[in-house]
């Protein structure tokens, strides 16, 4: 597994970003797609649809996105890892602290698009608040509730592909800088 100051081993031109619900995944894929110059397609809007039901298109849009030359997203949905290990070419892991960093993102973000109704994939908005105490589901629920199953995921695909784990904001933002910036 690489740390964030390790030189990759080649250009990286399918890149998926895995971590715990809310911890920046897309955030730090498109950060990745402006570095590399390559699209960044945001997983979620291919999996919802409207009312929150999952698209049932979804593994064909995801066929069709990792058939491509170049691509960035993100590393979730049970059905997709799969096609998605099989194609990248490196695994970016987000690993920050959960409860004084990805917690706190996560709630204020669910907060943040409840409040203002931001809309999300395909018109769907953040459900009301109470949800939170009576949705099993609920996006911060669902957080904590698998926050430590990235830590026995990930490291198995060691051998399978390229791994980098960010640990910090700041190891981040100085691997896009650096490794990441020197590698494309």
């Amino acid at each position: 597994m690489l740390r964030a100051t390790d030189p990759l081993p080649g250009q990286p031109r399918r890149v998926v970003v895995a971590g715990v619900s809310g911890v920046g995944k897309t955030t730090l894929a498109a950060q990745i797609s402006q570095v590399l110059g390559i699209p960044h397609t945001e997983i979620d809007a291919l999996y919802h649809g409207p009312d929150w039901t999952p698209r049932p298109q979804f593994l064909d849009d995801v066929h069709r996105l990792v058939a491509g030359d170049a691509w960035v997203t993100e590393w979730q949905y049970s059905d997709a890892r799969p096609l998605l290990t099989a194609r990248a070419d490196l695994l970016v892991w987000l690993d920050l602290p959960f409860a004084t960093v990805t917690l706190p993102r996560v709630a204020a973000r669910t907060i943040r698009r409840r409040l203002h109704r931001q809309p999300l994939w395909n018109g769907n908005v953040e459900p009301p608040l109470h949800t939170f105490f009576t949705d099993p589901e609920h996006i911060v629920r669902w957080s904590i509730s698998t926050r430590h199953t990235y830590r026995e995921r990930i490291p198995a695909l060691d051998a399978v592909l390229p791994i980098v784990r960010l640990r910090t904001a700041r190891e981040a933002r100085g691997w896009l800088a650096g490794p990441l910036r020197a590698a494309g």
